[in-house]
């Protein structure tokens, strides 16, 4: 309850931040729904070619990319912003702070930028996800949509441990951005569906770099006969990362060197 109360006044502060910069919000809207809008483009261009890709029709592939959209929002609405300022705190040596807080570190600067600017975002992103869902042409069983939204949900998670790895490597490197970048770079292969990918490289990135589950999974999930299993892959990998980043969290913290050093 502690720790939902101080996510509320997080919640409070970042609003009353975001109507003070009014061009900022407009401008991350537009600059989003114009990327939801190349993301399909870009598919139905594709099938003007194929009838099927990845084992995919057009309208699957359409359930594939609102989800990994959806991804994205709830990612810059919770915890982009976070990932920008983590290595900028810790190089600077400003982790003091918050070290001091009676409360979970890691919480406190993975949740404490809540972007409200992309809020509006991520409502069109749900609005434009059950859209999908609704027009599609082929009956969905309720408690799988429910299953499916829980598993994008369970992706973004996923998605901002991966991020937090990369980012995480500041500590010994002392760059800028740790392997921000590197991450960037590589996170694109989530908007791909993980059937392309083939022998090494399909391991790659279901199980080292999972960027295939985090959408591809959810949208198997819910498209496919008989994929319970695939709950548990995500449940048992996401759990694994999550164990993997509270110790790289407390490995970093030893090797910080903070302002008093």
């Amino acid at each position: 309850m502690r720790y939902f109360k101080l996510y509320l006044y997080f919640l409070r502060f970042s609003f009353s931040k975001a109507l003070e910069f009014r061009v900022d919000f407009y401008f991350r809207v537009i600059m989003d729904c114009i990327f939801y809008l190349v993301q399909f483009l870009f598919f139905n261009i594709i099938y003007l070619h194929t009838p099927i890709l990845a084992g995919w029709t057009i309208e699957e592939m359409r359930i594939f990319v609102a989800g990994y959209i959806f991804i994205d929002a709830l990612h810059m609405t919770i915890f982009a912003n976070n990932c920008w300022w983590l290595p900028i705190y810790i190089n600077r040596g400003d982790l003091d702070y918050y070290l001091t807080k009676p409360v979970s570190s890691l919480f406190f600067l993975s949740l404490r930028e809540f972007a409200a600017n992309s809020f509006l975002n991520l409502i069109i992103a749900t609005g434009l996800l059950g859209y999908i869902l609704s027009s599609y042409p082929h009956e969905l069983s309720t408690i799988k949509i429910i299953i499916f939204i829980a598993l994008l949900v369970l992706g973004t998670l996923l998605y901002f441990f991966i991020n937090l790895i990369f980012l995480l490597a500041v500590f010994w490197t002392q760059s800028p951005r740790g392997f921000g970048d590197v991450f960037f770079s590589i996170s694109h292969t989530m908007e791909r569906p993980d059937k392309i990918f083939t022998g090494f490289i399909r391991i790659l990135f279901t199980y080292i770099l999972p960027f295939s589950l985090m959408a591809s999974y959810p949208a198997r999930f819910l498209l496919e006969e008989n994929s319970s299993s695939l709950i548990l892959t995500m449940l048992v990998v996401t759990l694994v990362f999550f164990i993997i980043i509270q110790y790289i969290w407390a490995r970093g913290l030893r090797n910080y060197s903070s302002a008093s050093s």
